[in-house]
């Protein structure tokens, strides 16, 4: 493995979650959780990813901790990289489209974890760029 003889200035990557409930074949929501830490807000379950993991292992890893489900991943939706997305540092984020059929619990650094009807979604409370992610998901026919 080559390694750089500095430390390239780059991005951080992180993974966000789109995780779809369903009670059997009915749809009951989205997951969204309250964040313990700044920004302050509601927020798409995620986290970055660590030095040696995959972005489908780190997903899985972060909803399991923030929300206690394990999903099954249906497609990587899209990919974030506005450098203002996240007011703590510059952040690309590979967002997942996902499922579960639990009841989310939260956990790690999330206060609460809530499943959310679409029409119930709290837009103004959203941070970082989840708004826009949940409007560009919703516009996609194939979303739900």
């Amino acid at each position: 493995m080559y390694t750089y003889p500095f430390r390239p200035a780059t991005p951080y990557v992180a993974v966000d979650g789109i995780i779809k409930i369903f009670d059997n074949e009915k749809f009951l929501g989205i997951v969204l959780i309250e964040r313990k830490n700044p920004p302050l807000g509601v927020a798409l379950p995620g986290g970055f990813v660590e030095i040696g993991e995959s972005v489908q292992d780190a997903l899985l890893r972060e909803m399991r901790e923030e929300t206690s489900l394990d999903v099954e991943i249906i497609r990587i939706f899209n990919v974030y990289s506005d450098p203002k997305r996240d007011p703590r540092f510059h952040t690309v984020s590979v967002t997942f489209e996902c499922k579960a059929s639990q009841m989310p619990k939260a956990n790690d650094d999330a206060k609460k974890a809530a499943i959310y009807k679409l029409e119930e979604i709290p837009w103004k409370r959203l941070v970082f760029d989840h708004a826009k992610i949940l409007r560009d998901f919703l516009e996609d026919r194939s979303c739900i």
